[in-house]
């Protein structure tokens, strides 16, 4: 089996360096244009080359994202800026448009181009012409099953490298390429600024009443839950990495730009864990049912396998409001001194005699303590941190890093 790599998001600074601190092999993430998330904060030029130098001292890869559908208008400096991301050591840029990939090839031809999933490679004729135009990874479309990833991988050649999602947010459209965001509030999804109108809550009406003025709006009852009949449900093959590795996916992706550092921190905990199992200690690779708990602690919808295996999900459609079991509280900013005083940053409210839990990538993972002491930075002792982003020292019996998290299980589940 080939080396797998865990490949994150980072939608900013904080998230790249949360996803790498938590195991992820790279991150994907963008400059102020030509990106699919244009409401991300997203990296300036500058930024770019700091935080690509920052991936290679680790060892780790760093792929730009480049993988908007382009207009004639959108052509204006994007060949000096894919010079620029060759120049950098961009280790590859992820590429959805034909015309993108063109000029690419011309002015920055040692870059590397993965083809994005926006480009719905479905078959292995589509990811053979994309292969032949001078794609180096196919990021597969969402819509298929490992049987057909595995007849892909079979028509490819060796070197051509496959990528797929593995977890995080579905769009109700063929491989998130949707014009319902553009046709209902004007901002195209294509183009990186997609309002996520398949999360709204639609109703229906019979047409001749309605056009004579008799006519009412009824809800869609898909269950007692909601009525939201575009919303999907999360990715999640946390379980099944194995068959997507055995079907020829070296690549494994997290969706996630848009969501907050705790999201990606506890997402790529998992799959690291998960993964480290899978290519280490092939044996005993099944299904978890911990892995599953450990991804609601942060926010998601309820999880599905989309298409991926052959027994399928029949249900896709989901409440458009996120849940999760834990709150995030606390951020590590400095290591646990000799007093056993920990530095961190307030998240969420929190007080003495509360339980918390950490998220660490180390053996401190899941541990719990009780909250017995914390002080402010003058020293004074505080009881209830409730101050947004205070800056708290915290007394914890176990030696934490930088990066590590804090957090607490919601009330209405203790």
């Amino acid at each position: 089996m080939k080396k797998l790599e865990l490949l994150a998001p980072a939608g900013d600074i904080e998230k790249l360096k949360t996803a790498y601190y938590f195991g992820a092999d790279a991150c994907y993430f963008a400059g102020k244009k030509w990106g699919l998330r244009a409401f991300s904060e997203n990296f300036e030029a500058d930024e770019l080359k700091t935080y690509i130098d920052y991936a290679h001292k680790l060892g780790k890869k760093a792929y730009i994202t480049v993988n908007i559908q382009a207009h004639n208008s959108d052509f204006e400096g994007l060949p000096e800026y894919l010079k620029y991301l060759q120049d950098i050591k961009a280790d590859a840029v992820i590429v959805s448009d034909a015309g993108v990939m063109q000029v690419c090839k011309e002015v920055a031809p040692e870059l590397n181009i993965h083809l994005s999933t926006q480009a719905c490679a479905s078959n292995k004729y589509s990811a053979k012409f994309w292969a032949d135009a001078g794609a180096k990874r196919i990021i597969l479309a969402r819509e298929l099953s490992v049987d057909e990833i595995k007849e892909i991988r079979d028509y490819l050649p060796s070197e051509i490298e496959l990528e797929a999602f593995v977890h995080g947010a579905m769009c109700i459209s063929y491989s998130g390429r949707c014009l319902l965001s553009n046709y209902l509030s004007g901002r195209d999804s294509n183009r990186g600024a997609c309002v996520q109108a398949c999360r709204w809550e639609y109703y229906i009406t019979e047409k001749s009443r309605k056009d004579k003025g008799e006519g009412e709006e009824y809800e869609i009852q898909q269950d007692e839950r909601s009525t939201y009949i575009l919303n999907s449900k999360d990715l999640c093959m946390v379980n099944y990495l194995d068959k997507l590795a055995d079907a020829g996916v070296t690549s494994f992706k997290i969706e996630g730009r848009m969501k907050s550092p705790y999201y990606v921190a506890n997402v790529v905990n998992t799959y690291r864990r998960a993964m480290d199992i899978l290519e280490n200690d092939r044996e005993n690779y099944k299904p978890d049912a911990s892995r599953i708990a450990e991804l609601e602690k942060c926010s998601h919808r309820r999880f599905t396998t989309g298409f991926c295996l052959k027994e399928g999900d029949a249900e896709f459609l989901e409440s458009s409001l996120p849940i999760s079991t834990y709150d995030f509280i606390a951020q590590v900013l400095e290591p646990t001194d000799s007093t056993g005083l920990t530095l961190v940053e307030q998240r969420n409210r929190f007080k003495v005699g509360d339980e918390l839990e950490i998220l660490s990538p180390n053996d401190n993972f899941n541990k719990t303590f009780t909250v017995t002491e914390m002080q402010d930075l003058t020293g004074a002792e505080i009881t209830d941190a409730l101050l947004v982003q205070q800056k708290i020292k915290l007394k914890t019996p176990y030696k934490l890093n930088p990066g590590d998290i804090l957090r607490k299980k919601k009330a209405n589940l203790q």
